[in-house]
């Protein structure tokens, strides 16, 4: 029977340097929430970094769905991805731009690879 992936990590940051050298992944200013002075606020990028491990070779597909009802969040980033070995760590780096939030509140995020949910975290948008 095979494992399903693993989600090692998950980070919402403004930034990710790849060392061309050495290969290693810089984390630049990572945060859990948002802060406005009006609503709906834009905000006008982020990363969504995670790193997987255990996944079958082959082609897979990430799914991250966001919501302020967590029963019924909206898919909002769609991609594919490849696996090599079930021992690999695979990095992804997910840019979100413009993303627009109509009130304040605790907003949920699904994310999911071959739609098996993997992780079910919240981003708090505050005044």
């Amino acid at each position: 029977m095979q494992s399903k992936p693993q989600l090692l990590a998950w980070l919402t940051c403004d930034g990710v340097h790849i060392d061309p050298g050495s290969g290693k992944h810089t984390i630049l200013g990572i945060f859990s929430n948002i802060q406005a002075r009006d609503f709906p606020v834009t905000h006008p990028f982020m990363i969504w970094f995670l790193t997987l491990t255990d996944c079958a070779p082959g082609e897979h597909r990430l799914r991250i769905s966001i919501g302020l009802d967590a029963t019924n969040p909206q898919p909002l980033l769609e991609r594919t991805f490849a696996s090599e070995s079930p021992l690999h760590r695979i990095n992804l780096i997910n840019e979100i731009r413009d993303l627009t939030f109509p009130q304040p509140g605790e907003y949920s995020l699904i994310i999911e690879v071959d739609e098996e949910p993997l992780l079910a975290t919240g981003l708090t948008i505050s005044h």
